[in-house]
């Protein structure tokens, strides 16, 4: 870290998310006295050298040094270096142009021919095709485990075996599993794991100091945080920093310079939208478990939802998206009706935007191992994903009151 920043170690989270890359050689031109608030946008393909001497020196592949475009400028350093400073226990930050495409190069930078990744069976969806797809076609293969089966889980790994991804919670169905003792297993048998942490992110979740050697997450939901940007970041130590890396260079990977300000202002207030919209889905969860229409409420914050005592201990905060699943009786045209009958939320893919969402949520399909819906009797098996935004909570709980009444309709 430059002299004149903070040890942002030191620093609260709130301080870190107002303080960290803004380094002064990212916000003030060389030999001019002062400096701007925020990182200036450059937009550069090419970056010149002073001479043939200096071209034929060459420029190390680190973020700081001028090279080409393609390697990023001081907008994107600027991004890197903050998520840097978020992540506990990182050595580095490769941006991407989407969380998809953060997945896919780090698991081609970490797995090759005859080699075999471990798939959490409640993983994100892209995740698991891109496991089915991508990567088989380079001759890696998969399988699935139940990430709340510890034994089970050590005993799949086998002598290929050589990353795991993980999820907590899990993608549309919110299991929380013990992350410590997932990566413990895999740390004791050489397998490197990797974790899609957008959920929980470096404020909620700081994957690193859990055991994760590779975290990632979407910056399209909560550090974007209003739906206007598509972006990935993975972080990590050296040497899976440094591979990811040269796999993203080889792939040709590279983020705008208006995006990576878009996702830098968008960090500065992330705690605050978090905390917000944290603090209503718990309100909106506590209102649909009392409602006779929900058999299970699947929000992870909430006291009686599988997999609260885990969240509480290993979690230091959440977001505000949740599953719920619908009573016995109901079909999928009064699903329908349902979320038809919402005014203040959108129907539509992502979350971690300002503006709530819902989506229907039909997981079955997607499991190999953990069925759907897990561990509830009297559920039709039909639920819904909400991603609670900024709205007043008082108005989304009279909205989904609202659909909920639809259900009845013919």
């Amino acid at each position: 870290m430059s002299e004149d920043r903070p040890d942002s170690a030191a620093l609260a989270d709130a301080t870190r998310l107002v303080e960290a890359g803004r380094r002064k050689q990212w916000r003030s031109v060389p030999g001019q006295p002062g400096s701007v608030v925020n990182p200036p946008v450059w937009r550069a393909s090419t970056h010149l050298y002073e001479s043939t001497d200096d071209l034929a020196k060459g420029r190390p592949n680190a973020d700081g040094h001028f090279f080409y475009g393609r390697r990023g400028g001081p907008t994107q350093w600027a991004l890197a270096d903050a998520l840097t400073e978020l992540e506990q226990g990182a050595e580095g930050t490769e941006l991407f142009p989407s969380g998809v495409a953060a997945i896919a190069a780090t698991l081609l930078a970490l797995l090759g021919p005859g080699d075999e990744l471990l798939v959490c069976d409640n993983a994100y969806e892209p995740t698991r095709n891109i496991a089915k797809g991508l990567l088989a076609g380079y001759g890696i293969t998969h399988r699935a485990f139940d990430p709340l089966d510890l034994d089970g889980f050590a005993a799949m790994i086998g002598p290929n075996t050589k990353v795991v991804m993980l999820e907590s919670p899990g993608s549309l169905t919110m299991e929380v599993s013990d992350i410590p003792a997932l990566t413990a297993i895999a740390r004791e048998r050489g397998v490197v794991s990797v974790i899609d942490n957008t959920w929980g992110g470096p404020l909620g979740f700081p994957a690193l100091t859990h055991g994760c050697d590779v975290t990632l997450m979407s910056l399209t939901k909560h550090v974007g945080g209003h739906s206007d940007l598509m972006m990935g970041a993975v972080s990590a130590k050296a040497p899976h920093l440094a591979m990811i890396r040269r796999h993203a260079q080889m792939l040709g990977q590279v983020v705008s310079p208006d995006d990576a300000a878009l996702a830098l202002r968008g960090l500065r207030t992330m705690g605050l939208r978090l905390e917000r919209t944290s603090a209503t889905a718990v309100e909106v969860a506590r209102w649909l478990s009392a409602r006779p229409e929900v058999s299970a409420v699947l929000c992870p914050q909430l006291e009686s939802a599988p997999g609260h005592d885990l969240w509480q201990r290993d979690f230091s905060g959440g977001c505000g998206l949740f599953s719920f699943v619908l009573a016995e009786g109901v079909d999928k045209k009064a699903r329908a009706r349902l979320i038809d009958a919402l005014d203040l939320f959108g129907i539509g893919f992502s979350w971690g935007g300002y503006e709530s969402l819902a989506l229907p949520l039909d997981p079955a399909s997607l499991r190999t191992i953990r069925p759907w819906p897990p561990g509830i009797d009297d559920g039709s098996g039909l639920g819904l994903r909400l991603a609670i935004g900024l709205e007043d909570a008082g108005d989304l709980i009279r909205d989904l009151e609202r659909g909920l009444a639809a259900l009845g309709e013919t």
